[in-house]
């Protein structure tokens, strides 16, 4: 029986609260569409229910203003206050309900009662700081962290203040608050990072740039730790500037030999951004004074990853350096893969790295290192048009692994393999999954294919110009770039007016940037913008001529020009943001 009662007790109050929540969840709905009188109706309710319930109140306070009932919201905040003194923050909704009517006089006496009260009620500040914030008393807000850090050294506001001085503006205030954070609590320092990116740019001269170096400096001199030089390492990273966070990341190192994960990371950033130099500084720095093989052998592989980038002279002398004094084993087997790819792609000798990774995967000691030596493997059989035995390879890899994001590369890598086959129906179903992917190179990549394929499909057995332009594609894939740019011309000429051509144009005129011929270029992407609304590339042109000519040609007039047609005439392009912010540039503007 009593089992039964306490059953009836529990179902009791389980309605009860169902029926309050629906309640607030009507009221949000009202509050939201504006239908203040509505929601008042139901906040009331739920205030008297729960009399303590913060968010309630301050709804109900909200709708008797945005309906002119300040007389309404006065009496409730009063009594409110008479009942209980302690709920100082109420005196920032009742000057703020003063203020609303205009009545400023009343509403400072109110804000400096609040501000006041943190003498004796801490434990308020924050809800009063809170409430200034929300009703955009910005400076009150700020003063009323200051009180509250002034009554608690252990207290940390300095994030709130940073990001109010941010609303109004102040970013010098909004970088000393950052700084100031995360020197009270080291832990902070990803999240300053994170919320300081809003405002820094990869632009050194960009005035929000200065101010957050400066706030460094001014810290660093008064109180040296290494927090500073990782913190102006991430913003030389932003910047580009890889030279000069290498000389932060070596400062962070003689602070701490134990660590090189920042050098690491920036060798990979600056080679990722095509600064070789700086990040064969990077990996040279990590080789010298590691303790472990594992990191000495990727920084390893990494230099010789970049050796190929810059075409050094005497790269095979450096592969044969390398395996003499490291071996040919596990440890050297992806810097055999590298080698591998070298010999395939630059020197046109697949069957020598065929060899290479069949002999290295006889040591190869993890189960990553043989799939991924596989993987290479079947990159290499299409390379040599073996296209059925680069699918078997590519689907075992597909059914064994789920390491990481392989797996998707490898169903691209089908797609491909089927699509330069000339198995279109078999690569669109792959795309079309692909598509979807949470990698988002890969999913442009999928799309783009896809829609190259959709457009060109075969309609009857003499329309050849898919094949044709697939053949080409592989040619590029084989770095033959010559062989693809004749087929390409061949296209060009004999499928005018067809969907290929603009295909054919984009494709040709990016191989002709990678010969450095880039004059020929630059007619293909002025055909593209000719050909208007025929063709989807319009935008992908205009902004690689601008590219072109700030980049190659050193002509920032021209680039301006390009940039502004993309601002202009093509306001849902994926380019816009990054044409807006180099048109800027190149005109002088100062951005904040």
């Amino acid at each position: 029986m009593k089992k039964y009662f306490y059953t009836l007790i529990l179902l009791f109050f389980s309605v009860l609260c169902l029926g309050q929540n629906n309640n607030f969840i009507l009221a949000e709905n009202y509050y939201r569409n504006t239908e203040y009188e509505k929601a008042a109706q139901l906040y009331k309710q739920l205030v008297q229910k729960s009399p303590y319930n913060n968010l309630y109140f301050k709804r109900l306070i909200s709708c008797y203003q945005e309906t002119n009932q300040f007389d309404k919201a006065e009496n409730i905040l009063t009594s409110s206050i008479k009942q209980n003194p302690k709920l100082t923050f109420l005196y920032v909704m009742l000057g703020y309900n003063y203020d609303r009517q205009q009545q400023e006089a009343k509403a400072k006496t109110y804000y400096e009662k609040a501000l006041a009260s943190i003498d004796v009620y801490e434990s308020y500040a924050g809800t009063i700081a809170g409430l200034f914030k929300d009703y955009a008393k910005l400076d009150y807000a700020i003063k009323a962290y200051e009180k509250a850090s002034a009554k608690n050294e252990n207290a940390n506001y300095g994030f709130q203040v940073a990001q109010i001085y941010g609303e109004k503006g102040d970013f010098k205030s909004m970088f000393d608050q950052y700084i100031n954070f995360v020197d009270k609590d080291d832990y902070q320092l990803n999240t300053v990072k994170r919320f300081s990116a809003r405002y820094v740019s990869d632009d050194s001269e960009d005035p929000n740039n200065k101010l957050f170096k400066q706030a460094l400096l001014r810290k660093s001199a008064s109180n040296p730790k290494a927090i500073w030089n990782d913190l102006l390492s991430w913003l030389f990273t932003k910047q580009k500037d890889y030279n000069k966070a290498y000389i932060q990341q070596k400062a962070l190192y003689a602070r701490d030999p134990d660590n090189l994960s920042g050098m690491k990371q920036l060798g990979k950033i600056a080679f990722e951004n095509t600064d070789y130099e700086a990040a064969k500084k990077c990996f040279d720095f990590v080789i010298e004074k590691t303790m472990y093989p594992r990191d000495r052998f990727n920084a390893i592989q990494m230099k010789m990853m970049i050796a190929v980038k810059n075409k050094e002279e005497d790269i095979e002398q450096q592969f044969e350096a390398v395996f003499k004094e490291h071996g040919i084993n596990s440890n050297t087997f992806p810097i055999q893969l590298v080698y591998a790819d070298y010999l395939t792609f630059e020197k046109n000798k697949p069957e020598e790295a065929r060899k290479i990774i069949e002999k290295g995967l006889e040591t190869a000691n993890t189960p990553f290192n043989k799939t991924y030596g596989k993987y290479k493997l079947a990159d290499i059989l299409v390379y040599q048009g073996y296209f059925n035995q680069a699918l078997i390879y590519y689907t075992q890899i597909y059914n064994k692994t789920k390491l990481g994001s392989l797996p998707e590369q490898v169903q691209f890598k089908i797609a491909q393999t089927s699509y330069f086959k000339g198995d279109f129906k078999w690569a669109k179903a792959q795309l079309k999954v692909l598509k979807k992917s949470a990698s988002k190179l890969i999913a442009n990549d999928a799309a783009d294919l896809f829609l190259l394929i959709s457009d060109n499909e075969p309609k009857d057995s003499t329309d050849t110009s898919l094949k044709t332009y697939a053949k080409a594609d592989l040619l590029s894939y084989q770095n033959q770039l010559d062989d693809a740019i004749v087929i390409l011309d061949t296209l060009i000429n004999d499928f005018k007016g067809q969907s290929i051509e603009d295909d054919a144009l984009y494709k040709q005129a990016f191989l002709l940037v990678k010969k450095e011929a880039y004059n020929k270029a630059i007619e293909n992407y002025e055909a593209l913008i000719k050909m208007g609304s025929e063709t989807i590339y319009v935008d992908d042109a205009l902004y690689y001529l601008a590219e072109l000519y700030q980049s190659k040609l050193n002509n920032p007039e021209k680039a301006q020009e390009y940039y502004q047609k993309i601002i202009f005439d093509h306001a849902s392009s994926i380019y816009l943001v990054d044409a807006r912010k180099k048109y800027r540039k190149l005109r002088g503007d100062t951005i904040n």
